[in-house]
């Protein structure tokens, strides 16, 4: 039987090594769950969970300076499906917007007319996709608040300056004579002195040139953080001033980056030799061992709780980057200049720490909670989760410490849970393991040898793209590899020359399977010319190993003996190559009739004959040939049988040649190359020569590609690499430094009959297309060892079809997670896609999607987590709190007073509060604690007549009047403001309830309101009780979110109801239309009803039926609604849920689950009838089981 070589398909895709410098900001973490990462012009797309790199997207021509994620905060459906889309930018100033999945640019940004610089990129990036970040320049900050996508600025924004006297910030001293003397407590904070000022600074205060990051703190509103080596500041925007310090030791090791966490008021802090540490803020609950009030002084302390490993850092190797986990805040990544990515977790162990009591370290708790609800006795929970919940919220003042019996103490630590290698420093010599033939096909594994400048051997599989094997070969540069088998190779090393000029070779044998090594050449190598090349047979039988002033030696492969060495005349050999022509000794060899021709009887027929002889017994052995040339450019043919080795024909050079540098045989054709650039096609079976000259330099190699009857030619030029038709003599495509590429060709091979692979200067080695245009492919090409979870590799159709199977399974007594044992109407293509994605979920998650226990809630928040779905994680985080709190409410209400409705706006008191970063939607009394807590931190940093005055505003709007007062008494007299300070604190000292006075005092608000004074007459409107009327004035004036905190923290329930409940319909407004954000202020205010109707005509389908079914098991479907009607509502309600339920099943039909549509149709009325007809439609009526499950159900409706 005649062997052959077949294609196997093989994905294009670029192996990455080293990262450049302009690379170091290019790493970003998105809601999908997946990491981008900027790699000289490529961008890797790795998957975290399993540590693979999924995509490489190329076609950026610059190194690639930002990359960013879309984000996630919009309802999806059909028509905002689930999709990966990237935003990229380079060091030119093009911006690439790439769908993923495919490899391809939906869109490129760039202006022609002048190039845009690396640092513009990162700043159209800052406005583009962060529109409300401050800008940070080298003198101070700029916030711009009027940011629109649409038109540009309307101001300069606003600038404020850094002031302070050392580049150290943390290590200032007091103020000088000119600021107010500092009295009582605030002595003792003068350690701390960072101003933020509207006035331009001197030249020696400006310290932003030390600057390394500047955040907002997503776990606080109006908070920030700045970045300088050995201090993190927090900044309180509303008071302009430091309100914390997280400094290091003077041994410390520096920081380059901090991360702040949004779920918990904590800091993942990277250092210089790349430890992560996590930083989470101290409770600010007074202790009582804090008996001196003035060491008791408030400020943000956040405690070192977890670190993890440095790593060793050199010149070449430092840390670039961390990013963490958006979705969960649990994970982190760290990126290091060599192109590893290292994959942090952060897992909480419970049991008490063996720490110093004197440390001041509060113990962390886990909460009771597992997905917003209280965790049943039996109920199943991961732990590690998500970062709220491994540890609870950070107490402030007024709370009280926990009590509870559930709550368990933990630690932090961090484990390494992956780590991604890249491709060290080149240069690369690369080599394909020999071709797929039928003898091979069950045991083949397409493996590429990449020899590295530091001596070791890598072995990729270019089926998945992951490193096979890493071999400690050499201790110098590899300079060749060639393959003697599918499992075993040759590879050469030599080292520097001495001042003689001869060097020490190695020439390694390496067994794959074993890793075994041993010195082909035994003890030669020492003292000796460099090996130029080394080229084994085609049969595998012997190695010819070329030396630069040394005749050449011939060795036996299978024996290891050196079979000859050439004698000190031999020609000097430039260009060597085995040929496929070879014979069993039985055979007879046709000899070459002319120059140009050279003939066997069969040239592969005799192939398989010839190898399984020679496989079966040493002692027979098959001829092969060997052609070369020598610096004259006359072309010799050898042959080789046994130890016996004859000189064949001798072919003068071609005049139009210039020094032979490579030469190539298959089949008829035999290729020359020369140092001029210079290709010479023989068609021996012809008789033909024709020269080509390619004008570009100097031809490195030429490599025919596998295949019979494949006559493709890869070309190496210095500048770049061609691939040719060596039968129509004519060039196929074409790559070159500088026009279509910015990375120089280093070494080539084909991996494929029609795939070629090249290693280039940029560290990276890509396996491209016959016509090298790009190394990005489908990600549903892949053949991945592990599975990954992301649903956004899906269809459209097929992500939501897997959301709404893994949020509710109402036709089974049993939740299952085998798609196959649902009604689902689909190819079994996309089935099995689909159940790819759920067999690659963990078994904890299974376990606890399975669990009987789980609430709709929980599950609706821990399916919104899979999928990172920003929008559904928010809220279903609001919603399940407030069902829960009106719920308990209820309850509550219920048992003290039967019958006794509750009244509208009155908020429950649950056992736990909702997180300070959802701001204005928590709670009003937790948000008036927290907002007292930080006005007293305010209070006691203050550091000059403008920071006390804005603190003592702020007290007057709390109703903090007396210590207001005090404030306002501290006015020095020198001070121009001292005379209406003083009429001030007597004004409010003063005020009673009397009907003339509280007249007065209303009419000159309402005056200094109309007169462009709002905040003055509005602080006198609270004066006098006036707070409803104040937050009238504000939302007349446009200050809508100053409004609805006054409401939060000055009126009661009802009135406060009344305010945000305006605020909701503003932004329900066409001009503002951000109805998202109005739902989650009607859930916080218990309007439930309405959230239900605004979902349902914003289309919302699934979430309004889930919402509605949740409430409705909870029973607050009709909780502080504003009807005054009971049985009006309850018809209102009852049209809104058979709406919401026939169109949930109708979208849950369109997606092909027709159990879970007949369900929620058999709940939708007389409408619902119909379409459980259209369902069942020719198969006899409706199932019985539907039909039970739909009598449980409707009596569950009716019961609540």
């Amino acid at each position: 039987m005649i062997p052959y070589t077949v294609n196997i398909k093989l994905a294009a895709r670029t192996l990455t090594g080293t990262l450049n410098l302009q690379n170091k900001t290019a790493v970003d973490w998105g809601w999908q769950g997946l990491i981008a990462q900027g790699c000289h012009s490529s961008i890797l797309i790795i998957d975290p969970k399993t540590a693979q790199t999924i995509q490489v997207l190329e076609r950026h021509k610059a190194n690639v300076v930002k990359v960013k994620w879309s984000r996630e905060n919009y309802y999806h459906n059909l028509s905002s499906p689930y999709c990966l889309r990237l935003a990229s930018g380079d060091a030119s100033g093009k911006i690439i917007v790439w769908d993923v999945v495919s490899g391809t640019a939906h869109c490129e940004i760039q202006e022609h007319s002048k190039p845009i610089q690396a640092c513009d990129c990162k700043l159209i990036f800052i406005m583009f996709f962060c529109p409300f970040s401050p800008v940070l320049t080298s003198e101070g900050i700029v916030f711009i608040t009027d940011f629109s996508y649409s038109k540009p600025p309307g101001s300069a924004g606003k600038k404020v300056y850094i002031a302070s006297p050392h580049a150290s910030p943390a290590h200032t001293k007091p103020a000088p004579a000119t600021a107010p003397a500092p009295t009582g407590a605030k002595k003792a904070l003068n350690k701390v002195k960072v101003l933020i000022t509207n006035e331009k600074p001197t030249a020696e205060a400006v310290t932003l040139n030390d600057c390394l990051q500047l955040s907002y703190l997503p776990s606080k509103r109006n908070h920030m953080l700045l970045l300088y080596p050995r201090e993190i500041l927090i900044l309180d925007l509303e008071l302009s001033q430091t309100v914390g310090v997280v400094a290091i030791e003077r041994s410390g090791v520096p920081f380059i980056q901090v991360i702040p966490c949004a779920q918990r008021d904590a800091l993942y802090c990277l250092h210089e030799n790349g430890c992560i540490t996590l930083r989470v803020c101290r409770s600010t609950v007074a202790t009582e061992e804090a008996a001196d009030p003035e060491q008791s002084v408030q400020e943000l302390v956040y405690d070192l709780r977890s670190q993890c490993d440095a790593i060793r850092v050199t010149k070449t190797v430092r840390p670039y980057r961390m990013v963490i986990c958006p979705v969960n805040e649990n994970k982190a990544a760290l990126m290091v200049s060599d192109g590893r990515a290292m994959l942090w977790e952060l897992r909480a162990h419970t049991g008490k720490a063996a720490t110093n009591p004197s440390s001041g370290l509060s113990p962390l708790y886990s909460p009771v909670s597992f997905c917003g609800a209280p965790l049943g006795p039996n109920q199943k929970k991961i732990q590690d989760l998500s970062l709220n919940s491994m540890i609870g919220q950070t107490l402030i003042a007024g709370e009280t410490l926990p009590t509870s019996s559930n709550q368990q103490e933990v630690q932090l630590k961090f484990l390494l849970t992956g780590l991604l290698s890249g491709l060290p420093l080149p240069p690369f010599a690369i080599r394909m393991c020999p071709p797929l033939t039928t003898k091979n096909i069950n045991h083949y594994q397409p493996l590429l040898a990449v020899g590295t400048s530091n001596g070791s051997v890598l072995v990729y599989n270019l089926t998945s793209g992951l490193l096979h094997k890493e071999l400690s070969v050499h201790s110098c540069e590899v300079r060749g590899i060639e393959w003697v088998s599918l499992t075993s190779f040759l590879s050469f090393a030599t080292s520097a020359p001495n001042n003689m000029g001869l060097v020490r070779n190695e020439l390694q044998h390496v067994d794959l399977p074993t890793g075994r090594c041993f010195a082909f050449r035994g003890e030669r190598g020492n003292d000796e010319p460099p090996i130029e090349m080394i080229k084994v047979s085609h049969l595998k039988q012997y190695l010819v190993v070329v030396f630069r002033d040394k005749p050449l030696e011939l060795w036996d492969i299978r024996t290891g003996t050196l079979l000859r060495e050439m004698a000190k005349n031999f020609p000097t050999v430039t260009a060597l190559v085995q040929t496929h022509l070879h014979t069993n000794k039985n055979v007879v060899l046709y000899q070459v009739k002319n120059r140009y021709r050279f003939l066997s009887s069969s040239p592969y027929s005799l192939l398989q004959d010839a190898e399984s002889k020679s496989e079966t017994s040493q002692a027979i052995s098959a001829r092969e040939h060997f052609v070369f040339t020598d610096t004259d450019g006359q072309v010799y043919h050898i042959t080789v049988e046994g130890n016996t080795v004859k000189d064949g024909a001798r072919i003068p050079p071609d005049g139009s040649m210039g020094s032979i540098a490579c030469i190539a045989w298959k089949g008829d054709t035999l290729v020359l190359g020369d140092v001029d650039g210079n290709l010479n096609f023989w068609d021996l079976k012809a008789r033909l020569s024709r020269g080509i000259p390619t004008h570009r330099g100097w031809v490195k190699k030429i490599r025919f590609a596998p295949g019979k009857g494949n006559q493709k030619l890869l070309v190496m030029y210095t500048d770049g690499a061609e691939v040719w038709d060596t039968k129509e003599v004519q060039m196929v495509s074409s790559m070159r430094i500088g026009r279509n590429v910015n990375y120089r060709i280093l070494d080539i091979d084909w991996c494929t009959s029609d795939k070629v692979v090249l290693a280039s200067d940029d560290g990276c080695i890509r396996v491209l297309e016959m016509a090298m245009k790009s190394a990005s492919y489908r990600m549903d090409e892949q053949d991945l060892t592990d599975p990954v979870w992301c649903p956004y590799l899906l269809l459209p159709r097929a992500a939501l079809t897997l959301k709404a199977f893994l949020l509710l399974q109402p036709w089974s007594g049993t939740f299952t997670m085998d798609v196959t044992q649902v009604d689902y109407s689909e190819k079994d293509e996309i089935k099995g896609l689909i159940q790819e994605q759920l067999n690659s979920l963990s078994n904890d998650m299974k376990s606890v999607l399975q669990d009987p226990e789980l609430s709709l809630l929980q599950r609706c928040l821990l399916v919104s987590r899979l999928f990172g779905d920003e929008s559904d994680l928010h809220f279903w985080t609001v919603a399940s709190h407030y069902i829960q709190s009106f719920a308990q409410a209820r309850q509550l209400t219920v048992s003290a007073a039967e019958g006794q409705a509750q009244s509208e706006g009155v908020q429950p008191s649950p056992q736990s509060h909702l997180d300070i970063c959802h701001d204005v939607l928590c709670e009003s009394s937790y948000f008036q604690k927290f907002q007292l807590d930080r006005v007293h931190l305010q209070e006691v940093k203050r550091s000059s007549y403008e920071h006390t005055k804005k603190c003592a505003d702020q007290l007057l709007l709390l109703g903090q009047t007396d210590r207001a007062v005090q404030l306002l008494l501290e006015t020095s007299a020198d001070n121009p403001s001292y005379y209406c300070d003083s009429l001030k604190a007597c004004l409010v000292t003063t005020i009673t309830s009397s009907g003339p006075s509280q007249s007065t005092i209303k009419l000159v608000a309402t005056n200094m309101i109309a007169n462009g004074k709002l905040a003055e007459g509005v602080q006198l409107l609270c004066l006098i009780d006036k707070a409803a009327d104040a937050c009238r004035y504000l939302q007349t004036y446009g200050e809508w979110n100053r409004a609805a905190w006054l409401a939060k923290v000055r009126l009661n329930p009802a009135e406060s109801s009344d305010v945000l409940k305006r605020w909701a319909e503003h932004l329900c407004s066409p001009q503002v239309n951000h109805k998202s954000k109005a739902i989650l202020v009607l859930l916080s205010l218990g309007c439930f009803y309405k959230v239900g109707e605004m979902l349902h005509s914003m289309r919302h389908f699934d979430r309004a039926a889930l919402f509605i079914e949740a409430c409705l098991k909870y029973g607050v479907m009709e909780a502080n609604d504003s009807r005054s009607a009971v049985a009006s509502l309850t018809h209102y309600a009852h049209k809104l849920i058979e709406a919401a339920f026939l169109d949930y099943a109708r979208l849950l039909r369109t997606l092909g689950l027709r159990e879970g549509a007949a369900l929620w149709a058999s709940r939708a009325g007389s409408a619902g009838e119909q379409l459980m007809e259209e369902l069942f439609q020719g198969e006899g009526g409706i199932p019985e089981a539907i039909l039970g499950e739909e009598v449980v159900e409707l009596g569950l409706e009716s019961k609540e």
